[in-house]
């Protein structure tokens, strides 16, 4: 079956894409994170609740305060990235609601009026929208190292309040040497796929 997207790009977002593991010193600038952003806003979310949150680590100074929070072999991958974004879940998504889903206003208090309910919904959503998020890295043509292997609380303590839980750490830049490990297998579709 032929799909609507041509064979280049999907090698580009799905075959030959690989966590990267190294990075080159080439900057990643403010427009192409823009253009990134750009694709991935338009993610699907319940509600239309966009509960995702990007802080852009650019700075040495908040590049030291992140390294020490990420696992031991995660922290030279981040300490030499051109940039390192915090994906991170709103747990306040519900205030822009009325925004959002100008539609039903109501949403705001009939379906997220409790935390627990916002934090359930928050970080699946924002966790969807993370995923488009490393897909619009590959989209422009750079490479996206993203990593779960860090200490949340410690995160959250240095660059979030308690209305936001961190979700992934992801590394972008232009692949380095030795930037990709062999692809690991993957499940075939008879072992996936089912039909009721």
């Amino acid at each position: 079956m032929t799909l609507a997207l041509d064979p280049a790009a999907q090698d580009l977002l799905f075959r030959e894409a690989h966590t990267a593991n190294t990075f080159t010193d080439e900057p990643v600038s403010e427009e192409q994170v823009r253009a990134i952003y750009d694709l991935v806003k338009y993610a699907p979310t319940a509600f239309n609740q966009s509960p995702l949150r990007v802080v852009l680590v650019r700075s040495a100074e908040a590049r030291e305060r992140l390294v020490p929070h990420m696992a031991e072999g995660n922290r030279p991958k981040t300490a030499t990235a051109p940039l390192v974004a915090i994906l991170v879940a709103d747990n306040e998504f519900h205030e822009e609601l009325p925004t959002l889903f100008p539609h039903f206003p109501q949403a705001k208090d009939v379906f997220f009026a409790e935390r627990g309910a916002r934090e359930q919904a928050a970080g699946l959503n924002a966790a969807l929208q993370a995923g488009y998020f490393i897909l619009g890295i590959r989209a422009a043509g750079l490479a996206a190292g993203p990593m779960t292997g860090f200490d949340a609380a410690g995160v959250q303590k240095e660059f979030l309040d308690d209305d936001h839980t961190p979700l992934i750490v992801v590394n972008i830049g232009k692949p380095g040497e030795d930037a990709w490990r062999p692809r690991g297998p993957r499940l075939d579709y008879d072992e996936v796929v089912t039909s009721v």
